[in-house]
């Protein structure tokens, strides 16, 4: 990520006083602050604390009603990951008591690298940084979640059949967005519920699922090595699959990008979706015969989410052109589910 020169968004004096107390080894001061990202969704910022560079990972300035729960699992699932072969930032230091700092927040050593949907090298080799995906995505789903310290990180029984339900209700509550034209410019989305419903597969795997995985996600190495999988707020137990969906539905097949295609350029030397569906298939050992319904899946369940930010952009409460922008590629993952579904 390139650092943002936006003035500081909360006070880090409390933060760096906590971290003097700690007297972690190598960890001296907190000089250099540099703001990563600074949204609505987290304040990411890098720091300089003696002979290397940390990053400070915090909720926002006035703070979602979860923000303090939602960090509080990313260092649980950080510190689960430690001693596995998933590419991850190494936890430094957590504070889970949000009285010292106004909010849970968390230190981890910097990773160096690129981000290809921020600045993409071009050097990189983009087939191998593809398959990297993949093997990083078999090994988090083959971690037996009790064995880190994570059995009760999320209810698995009936996890799959809760999905149609949890993402309609989101739909419906849209409706609190004055302004929304509501869900007929997304097609039948009924159908399509009614299609996962009615396919959903009789088994689920028992595994850790990142819950956002796409290559945006992701920080390379110029040799095309995956070298952390960043953002764990969603984070939970589920089947695997799910996050294998997830990034399938944004994987292109040739150069021509689709609205919602990962936003990396350039496209061509990526290897094929069919190669990304072989590399799990053997590096995973999991047939891969409901994978449909799993795509079907990531469209609706991420088509449903993009949908909220037009839903409250035509609300007055978000960027309009961005909630436009938003609706086209919902739009377009919905058609691409009825697609898949199709082809079932």
């Amino acid at each position: 990520m390139k650092p943002h020169t936006a003035p500081l968004p909360i006070d880090l004096a409390p933060i760096a006083g906590w971290l003097h107390a700690q007297r972690i080894d190598g960890l001296t001061g907190l000089r250099h602050p540099r703001l990563l990202a600074g949204g609505t969704q987290n304040i990411v910022l890098r720091f300089t604390g003696g002979a290397r560079d940390y990053v400070l990972r915090h909720p926002p300035a006035q703070p979602r009603a979860n923000s303090n729960a939602l960090l509080a699992r990313e260092i649980r699932v950080l510190t689960a990951l430690e001693h596995t072969a998933v590419p991850h930032p190494r936890l430094v230091a957590a504070c889970t008591d949000p009285a010292v700092a106004g909010a849970v927040f968390y230190v981890m050593e910097a990773v160096d690298g690129f981000n290809p949907t921020v600045a993409m090298n071009a050097a990189a080799p983009r087939h191998r940084m593809g398959l990297e995906l993949m093997d990083a995505l078999a090994a988090l789903g083959g971690i037996d979640p009790a064995a880190v310290g994570l059995g009760d990180f999320g209810k698995m029984s009936g996890f799959l059949e809760r999905q149609v339900r949890r993402w309609a209700d989101e739909l419906e509550g849209y409706n609190r967005f004055t302004g929304w034209e509501g869900p007929g410019a997304l097609g039948d989305v009924d159908a399509v519920g009614r299609w996962l419903t009615d396919h959903c597969p009789a088994q689920a795997r028992t595994g850790i699922i990142h819950g956002d995985y796409h290559i945006g996600n992701g920080i390379f190495g110029e040799d095309g090595a995956l070298r952390a999988v960043v953002d764990w707020e969603m984070a939970t137990l589920g089947d695997p699959l799910v996050d294998l969906g997830r990034i399938l539905i944004s994987w292109p097949d040739g150069q021509t990008p689709r609205p919602q295609t990962m936003r990396v350029a350039p496209l061509e030397g990526f290897p094929t979706r069919a190669e990304m569906i072989a590399r799990y298939a053997e590096r995973s050992g999991r047939a891969l015969d409901d994978l449909p319904w799993f795509e079907v899946m990531a469209c609706y369940k991420l088509g449903l989410i993009l949908e909220g930010s037009h839903a409250r952009a035509q609300a007055g409460l978000a960027d309009v052109a961005t909630g436009e922008r938003l609706h086209i590629s919902a739009i377009a993952l919905l058609q691409e589910a009825r697609t898949i579904i199709a082809r079932a």
